[in-house]
């Protein structure tokens, strides 16, 4: 399995680090290296996540890395992370959209 963000969780999980690197440099990295090392785990156990309370009817899970919550669904051989909110946050139901990797941004003007 490969874990892969999508478009939009990675802005989030963008966001996230540079909101907490604001503050505290040294927190925005362990925050970043135990993202990783738990987003890492999910290669080998995509089930190991819970079912996300508020939308259990969903395919998607989560795993908190604290105070994050990291939703994703499965499909294929991949992992896609598909939202990353902060956990004080309430949580709209996860969407799964991804563009392809040769594709250009719309919002983006093109160089």
């Amino acid at each position: 399995m490969k874990v892969t963000f999508t478009p939009s969780a990675r802005t989030q999980f963008l966001s996230a680090l540079s909101y907490i690197l604001r503050d505290k440099p040294s927190a925005a990295l362990n925050f970043r290296n135990k993202a990783e090392k738990i987003l890492r785990r999910l290669e080998d156990f995509p089930g190991s996540g819970r079912i996300i309370p508020e939308f259990p009817e969903t395919p998607y899970r989560e795993v908190i890395i604290s105070p994050y919550r990291f939703f994703y669904k499965t499909k294929g051989d991949v992992v896609w992370i598909v939202a990353v909110w902060h956990g004080a946050q309430l949580p709209n139901v996860p969407s799964f959209k991804r563009q392809p990797e040769n594709s250009t941004d719309p919002k983006k003007p093109s160089r």
